[in-house]
């Protein structure tokens, strides 16, 4: 999507400066560790759908457009900024000339005209509308993000609406309608991020205790939210035993600690270092939310995103 994680300093990022052109430098302007967040919404609200990942060649499709749209998100939210950065980080890709201005603008919209072309890809295949809509409506939503929104009291409602988009995407290759449930699981995923986009947001400098502490409730609604969906199901009630409600405690525990830890300290070190956790949660969100449509397998195949996402992390910083 945008950029869901505002601006950090070296506390949380590779101290490592790759030259110019250098493939590194790319990758940085792309934030590639997060776009396997995107791809967990997407396979979160294809999974529910469709029980798994059939039909192959829509949902890959999907996860590519979503792929493609989340990294343009990346690279536009550098070149919009690119003169705010060029005096508080330099460093950057392209205020430090890493990557020439030209060919950040070309990677960025050309990733989202692809985005939202292969989207229309999966209208072509499945004879849904939706896909394609939704896939341009996600564009548009990440293009006024990077360009107005997030610049707003109200940018962070801007950037759950991206994510929201996002799980919608990976629902979109269906011919059956939409219920209140399909809006229910976007929603709270959407609300998740409004949370931790608001407790990011001045995640560089001195944090107030009283934001921190509204966003981390913010963010543990979107949990709550998510847990809650299989209720609105009438034939899953009797599949989810009472420990589903544990289970979910125990991630909004793991969701929250750190947030707690950055409200008591709200250094930027402690603040950034919540802001990636709970960016990361995303995707054990996402496959435990996914159990009562997939069950385990796909559950697990979700939240092995973490792996590649946590590995790239430690040489590309993700925020």
């Amino acid at each position: 999507m945008a950029e869901i994680e505002p601006e950090s300093t070296s506390a949380v990022r590779p101290t490592f400066e790759p030259g110019r052109g250098s493939p590194i430098a790319y990758l940085q302007l792309l934030r590639l560790p997060n776009v396997f967040t995107a791809l967990a919404d997407v396979m979160l609200g294809f999974v529910f759908t469709h029980g798994g990942g059939e039909p192959a060649v829509p949902f890959a499709l999907l996860l590519a457009a979503s792929s493609c749209i989340y990294l343009a998100g990346m690279v536009l939210n550098d070149l919009f900024d690119r003169d705010i950065d060029a005096v508080e980080r330099p460093g950057r890709p392209i205020p430090s000339g890493r990557v020439p201005l030209r060919v950040a603008s070309i990677l960025g919209f050309g990733l989202l005209g692809l985005g939202v072309v292969l989207a229309g890809a999966v209208t072509g295949l499945t004879s849904e509308l939706r896909p394609a809509l939704v896939g341009m409506a996600l564009a548009v939503a990440v293009l006024l993000y990077d360009r107005w929104l997030k610049r707003m009291p109200f940018g962070p409602f801007g950037m759950g609406a991206c994510r929201m988009l996002n799980v919608l995407l990976g629902m979109s290759a269906t011919s059956e309608s939409w219920q209140p449930v399909h809006w229910w699981i976007a929603g709270s995923v959407g609300l998740y991020i409004v949370g931790v986009t608001w407790f990011a947001r001045t995640e560089a400098s001195a944090s107030s205790r009283v934001q921190l502490s509204l966003a981390t409730l913010v963010m543990l609604a979107g949990v709550v939210a998510l847990a809650r969906y299989p209720y609105l199901i009438d034939d899953l009630l009797v599949e989810l035993p009472d420990r589903w409600i544990l289970f979910w405690t125990v991630l909004a525990g793991l969701v929250g600690w750190r947030c707690v830890r950055a409200i008591a300290d709200p250094r930027p070190a402690n603040v950034q270092a919540a802001v990636k956790n709970s960016i990361l949660s995303l995707i054990v969100l996402d496959a435990a939310a996914a159990v009562p449509a997939g069950g385990i397998y796909w559950a697990l195949v979700i939240l092995a995103l973490i792996v590649p996402a946590t590995i790239l992390g430690y040489w590309v910083y993700s925020t």
